[in-house]
């Protein structure tokens, strides 16, 4: 009976970590995608002590659920056997996990070019941004990457580290991970088929999709007619045309 109890409170547990890491993951698309959206404006015209501030502290947050999620995977990987529930789910979560800490890392090493090249430790620095005609926006991504909330932000905190060591130490995550591993990248399936999003549901009819033949073909015209051919399929012709 304390056997089976046991059991029963290890199936339990294995699964609020479960979810917590789904959390953390998501958590974590959410903050880099804020990142990423407020490093498109360093340089421009709404470059500025608060963006820079901003981005400081989602990158503190970013570093904060990514070592959460990098030892928790780590555990449960190595701690699950083969055919264990879960264990399918696990290994997906780490699949996109090396993934987000890779598109995270080309983000910072583009952040730390641009603060080289726009260092705005001066007022003149200033004059060297790019006029992009845009303003505004920045105060709301920064709230939105304020707002995400973890499972472990509040009992963990780790010290983040300056910009240029956070790439190195994603390069140690991604090497350490990849050899206490053994999961092939290819083996794991998605559970839901691409581009879902995009199929359109609508009851009206859905357009049939134009052959290649149909996209290629080209209505012949005079030549002494220099107007477009104005035909519904012909795409090309209608480029030429513009560029003619």
């Amino acid at each position: 009976m304390n056997r089976w109890r046991q059991s029963v409170v290890e199936i339990q547990t294995r699964k609020r970590q479960v979810n917590e890491c789904e959390w953390a993951q998501a958590a974590l698309s959410k903050v880099t995608a804020c990142f990423q959206q407020m490093a498109t404006s360093l340089g421009s015209n709404m470059d500025g002590s608060f963006l820079r501030e901003e981005l400081e502290e989602t990158r503190a947050v970013a570093h904060k659920i990514c070592s959460g999620l990098h030892r928790r995977l780590l555990s449960l990987l190595i701690e699950m056997e083969q055919g264990q529930e879960d264990k399918e789910q696990v290994e997906r979560l780490w699949v996109i996990f090396l993934s987000s800490l890779e598109n995270f890392q080309q983000d910072l090493k583009k952040v730390k070019v641009l603060r080289e090249i726009f260092p705005l430790t001066q007022r003149k620095d200033r004059q060297a941004l790019v006029n992009t005609g845009y303003a505004g926006g920045m105060s709301e991504v920064a709230a939105r990457a304020a707002m995400v909330q973890t499972p472990w932000l509040s009992v963990e905190e780790t010290v983040s580290p300056d910009l240029k060591n956070h790439i190195v130490e994603i390069d140690v995550l991604l090497e350490e991970m990849l050899q206490r591993v053994n999961v092939p990248l290819w083996s794991v399936e998605p559970t839901q088929e691409a581009w879902v999003e995009g199929v359109s549901t609508q009851d009206g009819g859905q357009e049939e999709d134009e052959s290649l033949e149909d996209i290629m073909e080209v209505e012949v015209v005079s030549q002494n007619n220099t107007g477009c051919c104005n035909h519904h399929n012909c795409k090309v012709g209608c480029l030429l045309c513009l560029l003619s």
